[in-house]
């Protein structure tokens, strides 16, 4: 494995109307706060960073935590990162900031995973 302190990944996504009513549908809420995009949908796009280009196929998610400081707005382009902080070889972790911010740079959501990178393709 390659990875380097510093490294980083990013991909960027505008959810829709329909993506919340999936959301919905899928989750059983009723009804998500109109025109703001839940928790889990950002953190679903950390998730595929983490599990397709950093660390990437193969990597176990073991652990996140965020925190949502304002809201990320349904129609909005969101851009989300993760970024190695430290590196474990010896015991094949990797840990990871977490960063989304909006089209205006505001931070929507920030926190920290953890990866375990033994089966990394």
């Amino acid at each position: 494995m390659n990875f380097q302190v510093g490294q980083t990944a990013t991909t960027k996504r505008t959810f829709t109307p329909a993506d919340l009513a999936e959301y919905a549908a899928l989750t059983g809420i009723a009804t998500p706060e109109a025109n703001v995009v839940p928790g889990p949908l950002l953190g679903g796009m950390f998730s595929y960073l983490l599990g397709t280009t950093l660390p990437g196929r193969g990597s176990n998610y073991l652990k996140q935590h965020l925190e949502f400081p304002i809201p990320a707005l349904v129609g909005e382009e969101l851009t989300a990162t993760v970024e190695i902080v430290r590196l474990r070889p010896g015991k094949d972790l990797v840990n990871l900031r977490t960063l989304c911010a909006n089209s205006r740079g505001e931070i929507v959501c920030h926190g920290e995973a953890l990866v375990k990178v033994k089966d990394v393709a």
